[in-house]
């Protein structure tokens, strides 16, 4: 559905990312340099580690949907995947559209490349549906962190409670396709019209096309139907989600090195199961504005001092957010240049 808009309006899209991604960083220079502040004061091979690590998140992130397209029997290297997947947090970042523009892009390129915009799809929502498993873990063993503290509260139960819903929803989307092709279509196709109903106030037409929602969903059901007999085939993909999420915990292992706060390992599964918990959750993109307030929070609940709190949300936002923008804004460069 989206990812034709998308790839219709290729040319328009690539000049607007490009000026949205000026804008963000133009408004968010306070913060910057704020950031740049912080890590000057730190211990700089921490930090240089850190920055390791997360560019190691990046590849991992490509070894991931490597994994689901030999799960789904495609080709792909993981250099490009990781490009592709740097490339997806760059867009959702710059142009907010609850995760479905970075998406759409992923498609769009795939399908210049030749491949199944129904199997691309279907790579996509296992990813996302992997990573919310992976997370639900540390997240489970966070909020044990936080209970045996006498921290928990119910923000954070109300927050947990909205990322169970989002993953029981993707993955009801999953176990639907995998049983009928006709009710996976009437879903799509019922959510096209809410899309539509929502934006004809402001673009005055049908933003989407609810015929197309049942030929793409179509597309996906012969590949989600295959995996009910290889189900098994997912494991290795998972254990490279939680891959993924402990290399983002050794970020803030490093970050505390830095700046030679003490911790432990309740200390650093409970700040990040809660900071990234409000990023998945959060209205803005990449919590934007949302992990700067509740991470230093998270992290003195778990007795940190409040001013060391502070020092390590931005030092690890610096390092978790603009690294992979930035990577992210060439990787998205690159790709546009290769097609062109």
């Amino acid at each position: 559905m989206f990812v034709y808009n998308f790839l219709n309006m290729r040319k328009f899209i690539f000049i607007l990312l490009l000026f949205l991604a000026a804008a963000f960083v133009y408004l968010s220079f306070g913060e910057l340099e704020s950031i740049v502040r912080t890590l000057q004061h730190g211990n700089v091979w921490f930090i240089l580690l850190a920055v390791l690590v997360q560019l190691g998140w990046l590849l991992a992130a490509g070894l991931l949907l490597q994994s689901l397209y030999h799960v789904l029997d495609m080709q792909e290297t993981m250099y490009r995947l990781a490009l592709l997947s740097a490339s997806t947090i760059f867009v959702n970042i710059v142009a907010p559209s609850v995760g479905m523009g970075g998406m759409a892009y992923f498609i769009s390129h795939a399908v210049r490349n030749g491949q199944s915009a129904g199997k691309v799809a279907v790579v996509n929502m296992l990813w996302l549906f992997l990573d919310y498993i992976a997370f639900m873990v540390v997240l489970a063993l966070g909020l044990i962190v936080l209970f045996r503290r006498n921290d928990l509260d119910a923000t954070e139960i109300a927050a947990s409670g909205v990322m169970f819903a989002i993953a029981a929803g993707l993955g009801f989307l999953l176990y639907l396709g995998s049983r009928s092709a006709d009710k996976l279509g009437n879903v799509l196709a019922a959510l096209a019209r809410l899309i539509n109903r929502i934006a004809e106030p402001f673009i005055h037409r049908a933003y989407l096309n609810e015929a197309r929602a049942h030929e793409f969903a179509h597309e996906m059901a012969t590949d989600l139907q295959s995996l009910r007999q290889r189900y098994h085939s997912l494991i290795i993909p998972l254990l490279y989600a939680l891959l993924s999420k402990t290399l983002l915990m050794g970020v803030l292992v490093m970050i505390f090195l830095a700046f030679q706060v003490p911790f432990s390992a309740g200390t650093i599964i409970g700040g990040f199961a809660i900071a990234y918990l409000f990023l998945i959750v959060s209205p803005t993109p990449a919590g934007v504005g949302i992990i700067e307030g509740v991470m230093p929070l998270a992290l003195s609940s778990l007795r940190v001092p409040w001013s060391q709190a502070v020092v390590i949300t931005l030092a690890y936002r610096g390092v978790t957010f603009w690294i992979p923008l930035g990577v992210g804004a060439v990787a998205f460069r690159m790709l546009e240049k290769e097609s062109k």
